[in-house]
């Protein structure tokens, strides 16, 4: 959608002065390691690309940043845990758009804080987005006087967390943060539900999109999460700088797809956007990419509103953050 876009306004226009037409090449890791790290030499030594975009997963973005950071391309991930620019010094050529685990961790917390929450049961997917996820509660916590009374993990394809369930139903918690991607999000929030779970539940940013409702079924209302304003744009006031964006951004896509983008869809957006916006300065070459990219500032995104800097890679902060509630079936923002 953006590539054509773009190329119907005549494409980049370079440091040159001239206009320069833009190809996306496309590849499917696969959501797996191996093929990630097989497509990413594909991009670097046949395509000869400048700057990539992407992983959208945590464990496949890290498989891949020793392969960029080696060839010295730019990548602009749309993968969640901190480790993938962190820390930055071994992380020169590794940028990323959505939210660290750390700064939604951070929001879930004071949430829980203000919410009189002070005995936290956990349960995670057990890869790299849950692993990265837990690190940054046991960090945390603490610092809100929350504290974890239980520890559950489950497989990013089991379909049964009940066993996990009983274990927090005995651990006296007041509330459950689940920590994990659908389906397996989906999963151990119905199997919460259906054990009769008088807990209120939490997720993280990784349910932003439909495909979580529509699994969970009723057992979705009363879920809360933080997560980017995409999903509750209309209720944004017209001061919001993103509001602007996120609703066309909305319109945009739904018209070119027919139904209502993702957060993860809008991660791709900004790394887009961004490398567009190095390339009308640096031209092709991906070392002057990187340099630009971390010059970046006050870039209005669909995630957030962006200053990258030579000590931050990922560039956001609380603005990119609100608590949503799933209410009948649709986003809400949360009290």
């Amino acid at each position: 959608m953006l590539e054509a876009e773009l190329n119907a306004k005549g494409g980049i226009k370079g440091p040159d002065g001239l206009m320069h037409k833009v190809e996306v090449v496309f590849y499917d890791n696969q959501s797996q390691e191996s093929q990630s790290v097989l497509v990413a030499k594909r991009l670097i030594e046949e395509d000869k690309v400048p700057v990539i975009i992407g992983p959208s997963q945590s464990g496949t973005t890290l498989a891949i940043v020793d392969t960029t950071q080696k060839a010295q391309i730019p990548l602009i991930s749309a993968a969640a845990s901190f480790k993938i620019v962190e820390p930055v010094a071994d992380r020169k050529w590794v940028f990323k758009t959505p939210q660290s685990d750390s700064l939604i961790m951070e929001n879930a917390l004071a949430y829980h804080k203000k919410a009189g929450h002070t005995k936290l049961a956990w349960i995670s997917v057990n890869n790299a987005f849950g692993d990265s996820g837990r690190a940054e509660l046991q960090r945390l916590a603490p610092k809100y006087g929350v504290t974890v009374v239980a520890d559950e993990r489950f497989g990013a394809t089991d379909t049964d967390m009940t066993a996990q369930l009983t274990k927090i139903r005995a651990s006296g918690a007041d509330c459950l943060q689940i920590w994990a991607i659908p389906p397996a999000a989906s999963t151990v929030t119905k199997n919460a539900f259906d054990l009769g779970l008088k807990l209120p539940v939490f997720q993280s940013h990784g349910i932003g999109n439909q495909t979580f409702i529509d699994l969970a079924g009723p057992s979705a209302n009363g879920v809360i999460f933080p997560v980017g304003k995409l999903l509750v744009a209309s209720s944004l006031p017209d001061s919001d700088p993103q509001k602007t964006v996120l609703v066309d951004y909305t319109a945009a896509y739904k018209t070119a797809y027919g139904k209502l983008p993702t957060t993860f869809g809008g991660h791709a957006w900004d790394a887009f956007w961004i490398a567009v916006k190095a390339m009308e300065k640096a031209g092709p070459d991906s070392a002057k990419i990187r340099d630009e990219i971390e010059k970046i500032r006050n870039f209005v995104g669909v995630t957030g509103v962006f200053d990258f800097s030579a000590t931050d890679h990922n560039g956001l902060d609380n603005r990119a953050v609100t608590m949503v509630k799933i209410d009948g079936g649709t986003w809400k923002p949360a009290e």
